[in-house]
């Protein structure tokens, strides 16, 4: 969701690593800290020169990863791609991509014209735009470092059994913007560490990237594509704290003799500026269809009350909502604190929850 900064720090954890990427021309290749819980790769600013982690535990030694591709600002990217997200640093893979509307509450306030606004509720009106996400996976070396920044958890499914609550995750797997990835390629035939790697992609020396989709691949996007799709994402900024919102319907479920809707959303909170603040609480209004409106306020998201800095400036996270009801609506807002102790909210933009007409039986574990 953030584009590639020049010198830009990438915080994961306690260790740091820089880079630069403007002016550069031709392959750049870049290191991540070896042997076991191996450390996300940092990009190198010249051709050969590789740049070490500022706190690099004693005794890890950087081993080269792959060599940095231009990112592209045309087209998409293929399946099999490798790349280091460029806000969380971790090194990943592209499964598929998915064609989003993004309603960019940011964009709306600086155009004149009246346009549609999808969610409903708000004084801005929105127009969306087409904006390409991927569906990837996640190295699991580097899982244990982005743990605190984002969750590598997120992507959830109904249980397919009468207990309408149970829910079950893949690890692992990701949601990208086009503008997050920073591609590069690698000798390795298996360059990145997860259990579906090799299960979903297949090595081909003859192809670019070398990695190409295996049936199994074809088949569980088929198959799960109704709870994997990601179609609409909300976006607005408040006193540079950008928040992005993207909702997905999950599935209905029967209990106590009514029907039960079950939504996910991932919410990514971003410092643009360069001043630390910290979110102490979630203000959230609810409304379903059948004309209900809660309210629900708390300490904090998932039970942690992030701090963004420059050095830090991301937290991304996923939650879930039930409505008695087909459709509805949510926002709100973020409180956070400055260091002097002061208090400003941040809006959450405005969105639409909206379950499948053509509905299914959502699957109960991985189709194969």
């Amino acid at each position: 969701m953030a584009g590639c900064v020049a010198r830009r720090a990438l915080a994961v954890g306690s260790r740091w690593w820089s880079r630069s990427l403007t002016g550069v021309r031709g392959p750049r290749p870049f290191c991540a800290a070896g042997g076991a819980g191996a450390l996300p790769p940092a990009a190198t600013t010249t051709t050969r020169r590789h740049l070490s982690s500022r706190n690099r535990p004693e005794g890890k030694v950087l081993e080269t990863v792959g060599v940095f591709e231009m990112p592209k600002q045309n087209g998409k990217y293929e399946t099999g791609q490798l790349f280091l997200h460029s806000v969380f640093g971790y090194r990943g893979v592209v499964l598929f991509p998915w064609q989003a509307r993004l309603y960019d509450r940011d964009v709306a306030s600086a155009a004149p014209e009246k346009t549609e606004n999808p969610a409903g509720h708000g004084s801005k009106e929105v127009k969306g735009k087409t904006h390409t996400y991927y569906q990837v996976l996640i190295d699991a070396r580097d899982c244990p470092h982005i743990s605190q920044r984002s969750q590598t958890e997120a992507v959830t499914f109904l249980a397919n059994h009468d207990d309408s609550r149970a829910l079950y995750a893949i690890p692992g797997l990701d949601y990208v913007s086009h503008e997050d990835i920073l591609p590069y390629t690698s000798t390795d035939q298996v360059p990145i560490q997860h259990e579906l790697f090799e299960r979903f992609l297949l090595y081909d020396q003859t192809k670019a990237p070398p990695f190409v989709a295996r049936e199994t691949l074809r088949a569980w996007q088929e198959k799960n594509h109704p709870w994997l799709e990601l179609s609409d994402v909300h976006r607005e900024t408040t006193e540079n704290i950008r928040v992005t919102v993207i909702p997905f319907y999950m599935g209905m479920r029967e209990a106590q003799n009514s029907h039960v809707y079950w939504w996910r959303y991932c919410i990514r909170l971003e410092n643009l500026d360069s001043d630390v603040v910290q979110l102490r609480e979630r203000h959230w209004r609810i409304f379903s269809l059948s004309g209900t409106l809660e309210t629900v306020r708390g300490r904090g998201v998932v039970g942690r009350e992030p701090v963004l800095s420059k050095e830090q400036p991301a937290f991304q996270y996923s939650s879930h909502v039930s409505l008695q009801a087909s459709s509805g609506h949510m926002w709100g807002t973020f409180r956070f604190e400055r260091p002097d102790g002061s208090h400003f909210d941040v809006r959450i933009p405005p969105f639409s929850l909206e379950s499948n007409k053509d509905e299914k039986t959502p699957p109960s574990g991985l189709h194969w």
